[in-house]
């Protein structure tokens, strides 16, 4: 009734209800009730965390923060809050994958992980690949190494070409970095840069056991893809990049800042990558020192 008072009487608002005035004025002057004090509560926490996810989180990683706030609110109560709000992740709904396989593979490929993209160490089990990321009309190319034991991205490279060089510099810091035990899988897919002379050379020296997925099986290096597609609906798409440097500065700021730090993901129980390993780290910590 007060949002039409403007255009209409009090008197016909009423009438065209069915409602009395003096009810109306009871409702407006009554205090709220402590249902609807706990639910404004609640969408205030809401909006800070749906902000601090930069707006990429649903009701299920919503959910899990509230509970790590230590929040009593049920699944389906922030489900129904974020849909009474107006509050809803943003997500560019086209996703293109844009690998590239080679026909000319110089070192034999096995398949190492068989689709099991899960790992109970961490530094086991490395997948790669590489993408296109758009810059001014033009692309760039983002190679990315991913931990399938915590899910964090363990180095990135990006260039304005996609030669081996590349995917090697990724994986040098990455090894200097992690330095990993001998005997790490680094997973790819079939891509010329991952069956190149220089990787196999690289992998000899460090005690790596390469891995390769079949020619053009999306399923056969799965976790990078899911990667790449939250990174690009969820935050790449939404750019505008005009050199090479920008786009370098924002997705390592993405990646290092939000990603591996914050980004709850389903996998991990809802934890980010940097929690897992933390509580793994922090477990086998105890368990020495009990024993």
């Amino acid at each position: 009734m007060k949002h039409h008072t403007t255009l209409f009487s009090l008197d016909q608002i009423a009438q065209a209800l069915g409602v009395c005035r003096s009810g109306y004025y009871d409702f407006i002057k009554r205090s709220p009730s402590k249902r609807g004090l706990e639910n404004a509560e609640a969408i205030k926490r809401i909006k800070t965390i749906f902000e601090e996810s930069r707006e990429t989180y649903g009701s299920p990683r919503i959910h899990a923060e509230l509970c790590a706030q230590g929040s009593a609110c049920s699944r389906a109560k922030v489900a129904r809050l974020m849909k009474k709000n107006d509050i809803q992740a943003k997500m560019y709904r086209k996703f293109v994958k844009t690998t590239k396989r080679s026909g000319n593979i110089p070192q034999p490929a096995q398949d190492l992980v068989q689709q099991n993209f899960y790992s109970p160490l961490p530094d086991r089990v490395w997948v790669a690949d590489i993408t296109f990321i758009a810059i001014n009309k033009t692309w760039v190319y983002l190679a990315i190494i991913l931990d399938l034991f915590s899910r964090k991205v363990v180095e990135m490279a990006l260039s304005d070409h996609m030669r081996s060089s590349l995917i090697l510099a990724a994986l040098q810091q990455a090894l200097l970095l992690r330095k990993p035990a001998s005997g790490l899988i680094h997973h790819s897919d079939l891509g010329s840069q991952y069956t190149s002379h220089d990787l196999y050379e690289m992998a000899q020296t460090h005690g790596i056991k390469l891995s390769h997925g079949k020619t053009g099986c999306t399923y056969d290096n799965a976790a990078m893809e899911s990667f790449f597609h939250t990174l690009k609906t969820e935050h790449a798409y939404f750019k505008n990049y005009k050199t090479l440097e920008e786009a370098k500065t924002d997705i390592f700021e993405y990646i290092f800042t939000f990603y591996n730090a914050k980004r709850r993901h389903s996998t991990l129980n809802y934890q980010s990558p940097n929690q897992w390993e933390y509580n793994y780290y922090k477990n086998q910590s105890i368990s020495v020192y009990t024993v």
